[in-house]
């Protein structure tokens, strides 16, 4: 048994002078084989002819096919040239670890040698990456002839591997143990090294942002102490081109349009276990729209009516997306509008004086072309509709490749698919184009494990089963179990996302939920049934429309002590409850002008009546503004909520249909903490309220720590009251707060981003209260999945 080497990447040089070794060696056997039978030099034109043709040394491959690739016919004159290439031919195709031609008279003697074949192929040393893994990155197989290059191009890719995962000083060599009959194993000697992390990413040439804002703009994160759980500091080459790109989108998206990116420079730390990435950067100035006009080259389309459609204004900080929304708007308008084969193009002009960008919306007509069809490829489990519906367009219709491009848009987006690829090209005559969409499914069901913590429900363990692709139809599927001290949940749900083709989600939702308290003298037990339907009504607004069906009833405790009006309800027994409501919102925050500013509104009503043991009519609404200030280091955010219940009902409202505060919509206080309570028979039980309002105000800011850890501070103030008892029996009852003042609560918040999930700690003080309220001094929620 011997045993043959040749380098892998540590060693390139020296297995390139292997390689060419192999390669060499035959042709200094030709000229030798030359001299010796008298061939003249390279200027001398001399021709030989060879009757026959012997080829000696070849085992798997037939003599024939070896004289093939010579390409020599007997009895016909070759030249020492022809003769040359004839060689290389034999050589360049692979198979043979040596070859040479010996002329000898009228008769040409090819020697060759064979690769050998590979028996196995093995890895060792490798425990970062499986031997599955590798084995689908090479090219050499098994019962293949070997070649030598293969070999030193599958370990260059093995080292690639290593290198994408922080790996860098991987080292892969290829080896070979010959074997009987011609055969070698393949092994892939594999050092795999130590993760380089990176220590420190910063930036050169910034003025506006500073490098901590502009590090959470990128995937490469700096190394800490929580490393064990953050695999984002390894330096791999991808990711730092992917940072060079969205670093170019976050500066192009704030108005600077001449930002670049000189450089982007890697340098080992002076111990060399680590790297300093140093972006050198040029920031520009910051531009804003200028006048913005529509101009029209097309009969039938109104420049006037067009420019109308427009949501940006001169002033607001330009941005390529506000752009490209505005020519979606306006092609939208078209289609509307009837107007087929319109094309808007923008024209700019800079006016580097006053910084400013002049906008023209030019309306042209683009090149009459018809979609012959949609094909679909790939798809083996999604149907073809659930892919079809993704377009606005069909078989027949004018081709836009906007529409084409937010198509392939909305496919990726749907998450059913690992690769999407969404391409046009030409039909069978010039004016179709037929429209191939070629995917690649991947799993869509998951099994969730979470764990839960916080002061209301104590700790928790939920369980989620979700199949987001249900039969390939695109529906969503799901089944939740979550189980705390305090409380229990059990829900299946199921949503249609395009139901009878359109643009309309159904949702239904039925369960049941249990919740046993502290902060309560009595138990809850719910059921609940809910159907709903979901659809566009603006560009940045949604409507709901829903059916309610719920059943509640308060359960005494044994031995539990309850006050005169918990127990008047309690004795009411189970009610039931039918309603029709809906929620409308207008959500800015994602598809704004400004990236910096959001904006929420939601108002909603429940109208019960409709079957069941009550009548009422129960309305909120929510308000929620935000925006980050100091180059973006402080986030701002408002928010207001309200709501009220109107009981109609010939029996009394229960604790149960009242608004309660948690803690979640008022910090500073127990839940159910704040608002008018009884306290007769000794107890000082929470009734909840008929009205509620809560005003939030809260500041996050940077501690100073590196952004990798996730630790951010804030301020908060908050000011709420629950009040109203109308339509309450509250006979018997000791009452008070049924009309209490505004409490106010200011603290101090840590939201920390922890690869277990999110951490909100709040340490909070009551600055104005009522006697009888219940004070919670510190909160802290956890929710993690695994």
């Amino acid at each position: 048994m011997g045993f043959g080497k040749f380098s892998g990447t540590s060693c390139a040089n020296h297995g390139a002078r292997i390689y060419m070794l192999y390669r060499s060696l035959p042709a200094i056997f030709l000229l030798i084989a030359m001299a010796l039978t008298g061939f003249p030099g390279a200027a001398q034109a001399q021709s030989y002819t060879f009757n026959s043709v012997q080829v000696d040394g070849n085992q798997r491959v037939e003599s024939s096919t070896i004289i093939a690739y010579t390409g020599i016919s007997r009895g016909k004159a070759v030249s020492a040239g022809a003769l040359n290439d004839a060689y290389q031919r034999i050589l360049d195709s692979g198979v043979f670890e040596t070859v040479e031609l010996v002329p000898s008279g009228s008769t040409l003697l090819i020697k060759v040698k064979e690769y050998p074949t590979i028996n196995v192929i093995s890895f060792e040393g490798n425990k970062r990456i499986k031997d599955e893994a590798l084995s689908g990155f090479i090219e050499s197989t098994s019962r293949r002839v070997f070649n030598p290059t293969t070999a030193e191009r599958d370990a260059s890719i093995i080292a690639q591997a290593y290198s994408q995962s922080g790996r860098v000083a991987a080292v892969v060599t290829p080896r070979i143990i010959r074997r009987s009959d011609n055969r070698v194993d393949l092994v892939f000697e594999i050092a795999e090294g130590d993760t380089i992390e990176v220590e420190r990413v910063s930036f050169v040439g910034n003025r506006v942002y500073s490098d901590r804002r502009l590090r959470r703009v990128l995937e490469t994160k700096q190394a800490n102490f929580l490393r064990a759980f953050i695999r984002a500091d390894t330096l791999i080459e991808d990711r730092v081109a992917f940072d060079k790109q969205v670093l170019r989108d976050f500066y192009l998206s704030r108005g600077y349009v001449d930002f670049r990116v000189n450089s982007a420079n890697v340098e080992f730390t002076r111990e060399r276990d680590a790297f300093f990435l140093v972006l050198n950067i040029q920031e520009g100035r910051q531009f804003r729209f200028g006048n913005i006009t529509t101009s029209s080259e097309m009969a039938g389309a109104d420049a006037a009516v067009f420019q109308a459609a427009l949501k940006v204004k001169p002033g607001t900080v330009y941005s390529p997306s506000l752009v490209e929304n505005s020519i979606a708007r306006q092609e939208r308008l078209a289609i509307r509008e009837g107007i087929d084969f319109l094309r808007v193009e923008p024209r700019i002009t800079r006016n580097d004086r006053d910084l400013t960008l002049d906008v023209e919306f030019v309306l042209v007509k683009g090149p009459r072309i018809f979609v012959e069809r949609i094909d679909i490829e790939g798809n083996t489990t999604t149907l073809d509709r659930v892919v079809r519906q993704q377009f606005k367009i069909v078989e027949g219709d004018p081709f836009n490749p906007r529409e084409i491009r937010e198509s392939a848009e909305r496919i990726r987006a749907l998450g059913f698919f690992g690769t999407s690829d969404v391409d046009a090209r030409q039909g069978t005559a010039p004016d179709q184009v037929i429209v191939d969409v070629d995917v690649e499914e991947q799993p869509t069901g998951s099994l969730s494990l979470g764990g839960s913590f916080s002061a209301n429900d104590g700790i928790g363990l939920a369980i989620g089963l979700t199949e987001r692709n249900f039969l390939g139809r695109g529906q969503r599927l799901g089944l939740k179990l979550s189980t705390a001290q305090e409380s229990e949940e059990y829900v299946i749900g199921f949503t249609e996302p395009q139901l009878m083709g359109r643009d309309l989600r159904f949702d239904i939702d039925f369960g049941a939920s249990g919740r046993t308290s502290t902060f309560a003298s009595y138990d809850i037990e719910r059921r609940f049934f809910l159907p709903a339907l979901t659809f566009k009504i603006g560009e940045d607004s949604n409507l709901q429309v829903r059916y309610s069906w719920k059943g509640s009833e308060m359960l005494a405790r044994d031995a539990g002590v309850s006050g005169a009006v918990i127990a008047s309800e309690i004795a009411q027994g189970q009610q039931k409850s039918g309603s029709v409501g809906f929620t409308y919102t207008y959500d800015s925050r994602l598809t704004g002008l400004n990236p910096n500013s959001g904006f929420l509104f939601e108002v909603g009503a429940d109208f019960a009546g409709l079957g069941g043991d009550s009548r009422y009519v129960r309305s909120s609404a929510k308000v929620i503004a935000q925006t980050r200030i100091l180059n973006e280091e402080i986030t701002l955010r408002a928010s207001f909520e309200a709501g009220g219940l109107s009981w109609r009902g010939n029996n009394f409202s229960r604790a149960v249909d009242r608004f309660v505060l948690g803690s979640d919509v008022m910090r500073g206080f127990e839940p159910a903490g704040v608002g008018p309570r009884d306290l007769s028979n000794g107890v000082n039980d929470a009734l909840g309220g008929n009205l509620y309002s809560v005003l939030r105000l809260e500041a996050e800011f940077p501690l100073g720590l590196p952004d990798e850890i996730g630790l951010r501070g804030g301020l908060f103030y908050d000011i709420g009251n629950v009040w109203g008892l109308d339509n309450v029996d509250t006979a018997g009852g000791t009452i008070v707060g049924a009309n209490g003042s505004a409490r106010h609560v200011i603290g101090v918040s840590f939201l920390w981003t922890t690869a277990i999930g999110p951490l909100r700690f709040n340490f909070s003080k009551a600055i104005k209260k009522e006697t009888f309220d219940k004070e919670q001094s510190f909160d802290l929620t956890i929710q993690a999945k695994f």
